[in-house]
């Protein structure tokens, strides 16, 4: 039950995720409402880590099988990412005007994090790469989630164990309320433009693919991970 075949055959535990979320909440603690919204983000990805098919794929998989009557764990969990975001900035008291654009950011990169963990340490460096910048501003939020990130990396890189959609929808989520908190108006616009276009991009393009056929992204891509 805790172990999935990765793409190179592999069988690494997904006790990753839960190790990630716990860690990354427990560092968020101090950050008002995060600490909640990562456990309930990372929850609803271990439900669908453990119950979930592998049937429907992407949002438009996911619509599809909502026409035919039938609920997927994907449709569940997006949903729970979308309210949870919502629940979490009424409860931090932001600007009406605000609740909207915070939710979205929240629950769009829980689910972009997420796309992006198909390869060992895909998703990790992403949220590395969101989250060192933010913390250097002073975001307790995302200063948990890259810790947290870089903690488990090495195993992730190893194939040892993978953080699943719950390490990458908590850590996703966590980096989404940082992003939320600690950007002007304009920067979290330009954030959420940036999140919306590239969970449609994923519906059309491979980011393996467009990884691998750029030399940079491919190079970073591989550093530390298996040959």
């Amino acid at each position: 039950m805790w172990q999935r075949e990765n793409f190179r055959g592999r069988t690494p535990s997904l006790l990753a995720g839960p190790a990630a979320t716990v860690a990354a909440a427990a560092a968020a603690l101090p950050s008002g409402s995060a600490a909640a919204l990562t456990v309930c983000c990372g929850g609803l990805g271990l439900y669908d880590d453990l119950a979930g098919d592998s049937h429907a794929r992407g949002l438009r998989g996911h619509l599809a099988a909502l026409r035919q009557r039938r609920i997927t764990t994907g449709m569940v969990k997006l949903v729970g990412l979308v309210t949870a975001g919502a629940v979490t900035s009424l409860a931090e008291r932001r600007r009406p005007s605000n609740i909207v654009v915070d939710t979205l950011l929240v629950a769009g990169t829980a689910n972009l994090v997420n796309l992006f963990d198909l390869r060992p340490g895909r998703a990790l460096k992403v949220v590395a790469v969101i989250g060192i910048p933010l913390a250097s501003r002073g975001s307790v939020a995302a200063g948990a989630a890259t810790g947290a990130a870089l903690a488990v990396l090495p195993a992730d890189l190893a194939e040892d164990a993978m953080i699943g959609d719950c390490g990458a929808n908590s850590l996703g989520a966590l980096v989404g309320w940082a992003l939320a908190h600690g950007l002007g108006r304009r920067g979290r616009s330009a954030a959420l433009a940036g999140v919306v276009g590239l969970t449609l991009a994923s519906e059309r393009l491979s980011f393996t693919d467009v990884i691998a056929g750029n030399r940079l992204l491919s190079a970073l891509d591989a550093i530390g991970r298996r040959r």
